[in-house]
């Protein structure tokens, strides 16, 4: 199902708009119109009675009355548009149809009324009131009606009129409406546009923001960050993929050409236990990177540090110390643990965070070197570290030291247990405890370390 445009539905909310606005605007026209129609209408009863009020008091005798009769006849028109009827006990003061009158309403209310007479499709408006007797004249009861129909087309042909002029206006609305919200629109059309031209082969294309209004600057400035950590995203993953396919390579390149020069002729048994020994350690290398680059990838999907017990990390530092003895011992080196301090870790993951730190340490120190770990304790956090005396790391090395596959000086190795994943799973570590990771060289002291939260 095909969703509605914007520029459709702001029509359709302009067209709703002018539907609520032209229908309050036309009811209180036509109350309005109603209201001053229906005050013309009573003030015309009211003038019409008051000239034969007039009349009616000032006869007083029967040939008055002849007087008063005429003038009645002369102000009622032919057309029955006004209509006059004087009631009386005496025959002698009477007018008008009577008899119509009474068979249809023998009884008129004083004041305004509505009487409704055949031959009329509309009724009539009245006005009645007894006029008192005097001289020989008895009490008159004078009723004024006016034919409202002229009152009612005015009414009907305005209501008719309002309801086209309403009908066409929302209609116009709707139009125009679609038409600004087309003219609004086109900065994020032109948009749409360049953004459907994006593609993995032109990575560093990004929208041109300088003729956008603000909110859509804003918006494209958004879009343009994230396209900009795609990018750097997608050429980490390039150079990620490239470093795996490298590290990989190596070792199955190894197993590949030990085991063809086996298998040019026959060996010997011991000849061939060494090329299986060797292929053993070639595959332990081989598991060694897939099991790290699991790992990290168990981190990047969250994973966090389940089984955490409070411990003094000088101990947990100790162990691993003891662990890495043998390599120390060949390596001349010894390591001084300074300050200590506890947390919620678990074991196993620091260890191994520590053990990658010592290692490399050891790799990039000259024979004798001492190393120095550091436990610092701070308010929201222990900081860790692995002090070593080096080389210098220049300084746009120092940010990128705990990239996967990331080396200093690329011709320094990637053979033994070294694959350029030590300091990645560090940082993993360090990210598994809601912690940040460090580098620093200053003063010949290479200083790499992590730290570990500490719960509120």
């Amino acid at each position: 199902m095909t969703s509605t445009s914007i520029a459709r539905r702001l029509s359709l909310m302009f067209a709703t708009v002018a539907v609520l606005i032209f229908a309050l605007v036309g009811v209180a026209l036509y109350q309005v119109l109603r209201t001053e129609l229906e005050r013309q209408q009573l003030n015309e009863l009211s003038t019409k009675f008051g000239l034969g009020e007039q009349l009616i008091e000032h006869c007083t005798t029967y040939a008055k009355w002849e007087f008063v009769t005429g003038r009645l006849a002369g102000l009622s028109p032919g057309d029955d548009s006004t209509q006059f009827w004087a009631q009386s006990a005496d025959p002698r003061f009477r007018f008008g149809d009577l008899g119509r009158l009474d068979s249809l309403h023998p009884s008129v209310p004083d004041g305004f009324s509505r009487l409704e007479l055949s031959g009329h499709r509309a009724p009539l408006r009245s006005f009645a009131r007894t006029i008192a007797a005097s001289g020989e004249r008895p009490d008159v009861r004078f009723i004024v009606a006016i034919d409202a129909s002229p009152y009612l087309h005015t009414e009907r042909t305005f209501a008719i009129a309002l309801a086209l002029i309403s009908a066409l206006g929302v209609a116009l609305a709707a139009l125009l409406g679609h038409w600004v919200a087309r003219l609004g629109l086109a900065p994020l059309d032109r948009l749409s546009r360049e953004a459907q031209h994006l593609s993995p082969q032109h990575l560093s294309q990004r929208l041109v923001l300088e003729p956008l209004p603000r909110e859509l600057s804003e918006l494209a400035a958004s879009f343009n960050g994230a396209l900009d950590r795609l990018e750097r995203a997608y050429m980490q993953l390039q150079a990620f993929n490239a470093d795996v396919a490298h590290e990989l390579r190596t070792p199955l390149t190894n197993l590949i050409g030990q085991t063809e020069v086996a298998l040019a002729k026959k060996r010997a048994p011991e000849e061939l236990e060494d090329v299986l020994q060797s292929n053993l350690e070639e595959l332990d290398r081989l598991r060694a990177i897939i099991n790290d680059m699991l790992f990290l990838a168990r981190v990047d999907q969250g994973a966090q540090a389940e089984t955490r017990a409070s411990v003094s990390l000088a101990e947990e530092v100790g162990k691993a110390v003891e662990f890495m003895d043998v390599v120390l011992d060949e390596a001349g080196m010894r390591v001084e643990v300074e300050g200590d301090a506890r947390a919620g870790i678990e074991t196993s993951l620091f260890r191994r965070a520590i053990t990658n730190l010592l290692q490399n340490a050891v790799q990039y120190s000259a024979p004798g070197a001492e190393i120095r770990v550091l436990i610092e304790p701070r308010e929201q956090a222990v900081q860790v570290a692995v002090a070593n005396p080096g080389e210098p790391i220049p300084g746009e090395h120092l940010g990128r030291l705990f990239d996967r596959f990331y080396r200093v000086d690329p011709s320094r190795g990637s053979g033994g247990a070294n694959h350029g994943l030590g300091l990645a799973i560090v940082k993993a570590v360090a990210t598994m405890h809601g912690g940040t990771v460090f580098a620093r060289s200053r003063d010949g002291i290479n200083t790499i370390g992590f730290t570990l939260a500490r719960p509120a």
